[in-house]
């Protein structure tokens, strides 16, 4: 696995705030929100998956809130133009095929976003809610054995 570059821990940090802004009013009204979690981007890794054009790399993790744990896919480098809002798409991961919504956030800030979970409120610390998604990105990153 490639450690990510400063820029894109940077991007990932941006992406997570920009979701955040967006997101505000309904987590806010949310009457499952769990108030001990926060906005964060975790446990982000470089992956080129086979039907990418050119090889081009992605960065995939996790997008934990108040509310959801996301599986969370972008481009590994700036730039890239953004699909349309709300436009599907599904990604071959090392365990299997995990369909997306398009989220434009801001004009040079998008992302793909697989909601998994949508119910957080028995995590009791922000440090579960970590635990929590690199457990998710272990099973997500780990080829499924065949039969």
């Amino acid at each position: 696995m490639q450690a990510l570059r400063p820029e894109q821990y940077q991007r990932l940090q941006e992406m997570a705030q920009a979701w955040e802004r967006r997101q505000t009013p309904g987590l806010e009204a949310s009457s499952r929100a769990n108030p001990r979690l926060g906005v964060d981007a975790l446990c982000f890794q470089t992956h080129i998956p086979a039907e990418e054009p050119a090889g081009r790399a992605l960065l995939v993790g996790a997008l934990i809130s108040p509310v959801s744990l996301s599986l969370v896919v972008l481009p590994a480098e700036s730039g890239v133009p953004a699909p349309p809002a709300g436009e599907r798409r599904a990604f071959a991961l090392p365990s299997g095929r995990y369909p997306f919504i398009a989220e434009v956030l801001e004009p040079d800030l998008w992302l793909w976003r697989c909601e998994l979970l949508d119910d957080l409120s028995d995590l009791a610390t922000r440090e579960e809610g970590s635990r929590l998604a690199q457990r998710l990105m272990d099973k997500v990153m780990t080829p499924v054995e065949a039969d």
